[in-house]
Formats: C-alpha cells, structure tokens, sequence
C-alpha cells in the first residue's frame, strides 16, 4: 500500500522505516505467494498492475478497519489513537481547521489527522478514508451525516469598477451580456450558475473568456474586475464588507444545504471518528 501510494520504493521505505532492498524482497515474495505481479517497476517509476489495482482497492478498507479496532481497544481505556482521514473540499478542510481541528487535537493528542482536500467527490470507502466533509447535496445517499454548518449561499459578485462600466443584471438571463469568471470543475465540465426565485429554477451555463478551477483565484480575479463571478457567500463576506465586491442578483441566490461529515453505516466506526463527530455536535449544536 505505501508502495502503490507513494510510486516509489524509496519514498515508501522511508515512511515505513525499512531499507529499500527489504521492501522490495517482500513485495516479491508477496507476488510470488500470489502468482500475480502487483507493480510494474522501471529505473525511474512504479505503477500498479490490473492485479496490484484490485489487490489495493480490497484492502484498503480492510486496513482501515484494523487500525478501527486497534484504535477502539485504546478507546476503551480513555484514550482514542490511530489515524484518522477525512476527505473534503478545501473549504470544507479550511472550516475543521478553524472550528473543529484545535479542539480535536487538544482533547485527543494521540489521534493522528490525516485531511485531504481535493474538489473531486471521491469513494471514500473505497480511497481508504474514514468519513468525508461536503454540501449536503454531494452526500451520497447511502452515508450518515451529521451537520457541520448552517445552510449556505452562493452569490453572484463583482467589483464596483466592473459594475461603473457594466449596469448589474436583474435577472439571471441578463448574464448572457456579461463577462462572467466561469468555473472547471474536477470532473472537467463547467459549472452551470443555478438561481431560484419564488419557485422558479433557473440554471445558466455563462458565458465568459476567463475559466478557472480555484475558488480562491476566482475571488482574486473578481475583486480585480475582471468580470463576474459565482461563489459561496463565506469566501466572498470580508470583499462584501470592505466595499472590493458587490453582490448582484441576491433575490436569486437562496440558501442551500450547508457541509455534512458524513460516514459508511455498514462499516464499523473507529473510537477516534466517534470522538471527532462527538466535538462536531457540540460545535454545531
């Protein structure tokens, strides 16, 4: 597994503390034990085989359990241990960082926090995480999830330069005579702006010269006035109240589910989640 994580003998002897020569012999042996070659291997990279993929993506989640139990043995005697990984978007990861994380760590100095943020919505059962932090509306519906925030907004916004040489639109349709600051998303499609009003839906695909897949640099670009741009109300709060962005087409923007941590019901839950979901619930309530 460190092997397959890290494409590299070296890199993964390191993490383990072995030497490189031992790593390598017990790989061999365990694909001589399995009759199957589990990476291919060259001077200068390591990937997995069509075996080696299948082998990693069964165990995974097998290893997560055992570090479960292990860690829940700890549990029993007050002290939860272990890793514990979460998988979010980063302003998901940004908001444990700052509401829940200092807590966690103080509490429970043996739990090690492994927080992963990728804007691709991935298996997390699959990818070895034990729980996952998202909109409520990417939670798949087979998962528990426990509240992390309020309900939240997205705002479409601009800079007062933008909006001097470009009246704001009214209504949602207006944007097609706009420069609106388009977003990629992971999946590599492009976000399509979603409104509401008094029951009606309306979902525009804006046009737009400027695409980016960083919500951060959308802001950067949209308080430099290079257009419009469509982002969640708490990255854009401090532009708002500093006067660098204007938010146009608010009637439009309703609240929407806020971020879920959510985990496999029909997994066993590690002591060490129990305790991050317990401070999520003081938190939230």
């Amino acid at each position: 597994m460190a092997v397959a994580e890290h494409r590299s003998f070296r890199r993964a002897a390191d993490l383990l503390g072995v030497t490189r020569s031992s790593l390598s012999h017990t790989v061999r042996g365990l694909e001589d034990r399995l009759s199957a070659r589990l990476l291919h291997r060259t001077t200068r990279s390591v990937s997995l085989t069509e075996a080696g993929d299948r082998l990693l993506k069964r165990l995974a989640p097998l290893m997560t359990d055992l570090a479960a139990v292990l860690g829940d043995v700890a549990g029993e005697q007050g002290r939860p241990m272990g890793e514990l990984r979460i998988n979010g978007s980063e302003g998901a990861i940004r908001l444990l960082l700052r509401d829940i994380v200092p807590e966690f760590m103080a509490r429970y100095p043996d739990v090690s926090l492994d927080l992963v943020a990728e804007g691709r919505l991935v298996d997390i059962v699959e990818q070895g995480f034990d729980a996952g932090i998202r909109l409520g509306e990417a939670v798949p519906q087979d998962m528990i999830a426990i509240r992390v925030s309020a309900d939240i907004r997205f705002l479409a916004v601009a800079s007062p330069d933008y909006l001097a040489a470009h009246p704001a639109p009214e209504t949602p349709d207006e944007l097609v005579r706009h420069q609106c600051l388009r977003q990629r998303l992971p999946s590599g499609k492009r976000y399509r702006w979603e409104f509401r009003r008094r029951g009606q839906e309306v979902a525009v695909d804006v046009p737009g010269t400027l695409t980016l897949d960083n919500l951060q640099l959308m802001l950067e670009a949209a308080s430099d006035g290079l257009g419009i741009a469509y982002l969640p109300e708490t990255y854009v709060h401090t532009a708002l109240n500093e006067g660098r962005l204007v938010a146009v087409l608010e009637a439009w923007c309703p609240l929407i589910p806020g971020l879920f941590l959510y985990f496999s019901g029909s997994r066993h839950v590690p002591a060490s989640l129990r305790a991050f979901i317990d401070i999520v619930r003081e938190r939230s309530g």
